[in-house]
């Protein structure tokens, strides 16, 4: 079983709910280190206007690059879940070894917080949360309910199979564990 997200771009209003629920619960404070990130797309011209949300965060890939790209071993993916950890005492930190999973990443999960030599941290789907049976900290704070979170295949079956967004380019070698229901631009 693979688990991952859905996130619904309709629904989505940019309000950083889940940015601010993510750091709240995982005690990440104010600074760099972000483990769920919010990006805004706007183009246009009144009345023409186009604006697309996309939360992000570490998408839990198939084939995650940043495994093989730690020197130290400290990135592993769970078979039971496919869950990506990483082990803060087995990182060298970023200034040891140059960052070498978040160059790697192609989402650039790794978040590494001010200070010397700061340890990789990143998003772990609140593995403690699934496993008293509830759902990541950041799907139960989405007040529009743009975000959902499961078994991929369900979740694919439930939404449908999408697997690019606005500002989100899929990654075809490491296949990321996420769904989307895009936002459109309207026309005529």
């Amino acid at each position: 079983m693979q688990l991952g997200f859905h996130i619904d771009q309709t629904r989505c209003t940019g309000c950083f709910t889940c940015v601010v629920a993510c750091k709240d619960w995982h005690d990440v404070p104010a600074g760099p280190a972000s483990w769920r990130r919010v990006a805004v797309k706007e183009e246009g011209e009144w009345p023409e206007i186009f604006v697309a949300y996309s939360t992000s965060s570490c998408y839990h890939c198939a084939a995650p690059p940043c495994v093989p790209a730690c020197p130290a071993a400290a990135i592993t993916k769970l078979p039971e879940n496919g869950i990506v950890v990483v082990d803060q005492e087995a990182c060298l930190g970023r200034d040891s070894c140059g960052g070498a999973c978040l160059s790697a990443c192609p989402y650039e999960a790794p978040q590494f917080r001010d200070g010397a030599d700061p340890k990789m941290e990143k998003c772990d789907l609140c593995r403690e949360r699934w496993a008293e049976g509830r759902k990541p900290i950041c799907v139960d704070a989405c007040p529009t309910r743009a975000l959902d979170a499961g078994p991929l295949e369900e979740l694919r079956a439930r939404y449908g199979d999408v697997r690019e967004g606005e500002l989100f380019t899929y990654c075809a070698s490491c296949r990321p564990s996420v769904n989307f229901k895009p936002k459109r631009r309207r026309t005529g």
